[in-house]
């Protein structure tokens, strides 16, 4: 599982690097924003965890581009105690945060937590994932392999409906009814299958076979609950 360390002193980034390595973690250390931002454009990381105060730059920053980029648990590293650096963090969508000095432990706890928490879907959160597929309700959009894929509107009505019934089938009954009046305009029953068909091309890496997008014969679509 790999980590993202940014933090510019030498003492508490050799700490941690080697007791999250002995935690069986692969960690990428960066000690300023501009590398810490080359790593994220090249790698995928399962949490952050951000030192505050950069040299050229700030966590801030960092945690917006990362959060814009796939949305991963940061954890912020801070000397400040004070109430506007937390709640800044927090608004930006940190996950936790460490009040330095701090026993390397407690920082490791607090890892497990978040990791476990996001593991289990409690993270509050309006998003929903399927294999390598990211449907974000807020802000209706849909990313294949974290890049997000441009679905047109009655593309996204569709597919909406779909991953919010993960485990049922929504029959294609259901699925004219609700996009009738999209556009204003009456989508007929070849016209559905036409734009499953267009939303398969996007989603699946074979969509002559879907893994995602299950046909029900003679009556609709389902996508499978084991394969949240």
């Amino acid at each position: 599982m790999d980590i993202l360390l940014v933090e510019d002193n030498d003492s508490i980034s050799k700490g941690l690097e080697y007791t999250l390595k002995q935690e069986g973690y692969t960690v990428f250390v960066a000690k300023n924003l501009t590398d810490a931002k080359n790593f994220v454009n090249t790698n995928v990381f399962r949490l952050a965890i951000l030192d505050i105060c950069l040299p050229d730059g700030n966590g801030f920053d960092l945690c917006k581009n990362i959060k814009n980029k796939n949305d991963i648990p940061v954890i912020f590293l801070t000397a400040k105690d004070e109430e506007t650096d937390v709640i800044q963090g927090l608004e930006l969508g940190a996950d936790d945060y460490v009040i330095k000095p701090f026993r390397i432990r407690e920082l490791v706890t607090r890892i497990k937590t978040v990791l476990r928490r996001y593991e289990k879907g409690e993270r509050e959160t309006n998003r929903v994932t399927i294999k390598n597929i990211q449907v974000d309700f807020d802000n209706a959009c849909l990313y294949k392999n974290s890049q997000q894929i441009e679905l047109t509107a009655l593309e996204y009505k569709i597919l909406s409906m779909l991953f919010a019934n993960i485990g049922k089938i929504v029959t294609r009954e259901q699925i004219l009814d609700k996009i009738w009046d999209i556009a204003g305009n009456f989508v007929n029953d070849n016209t559905l299958t036409v734009y499953i068909k267009r939303i398969r091309e996007k989603l699946e890496d074979n969509p002559q076979e879907p893994q995602i997008i299950k046909t029900i014969r003679g009556i609709g679509y389902r996508i499978d609950k084991e394969e949240v």
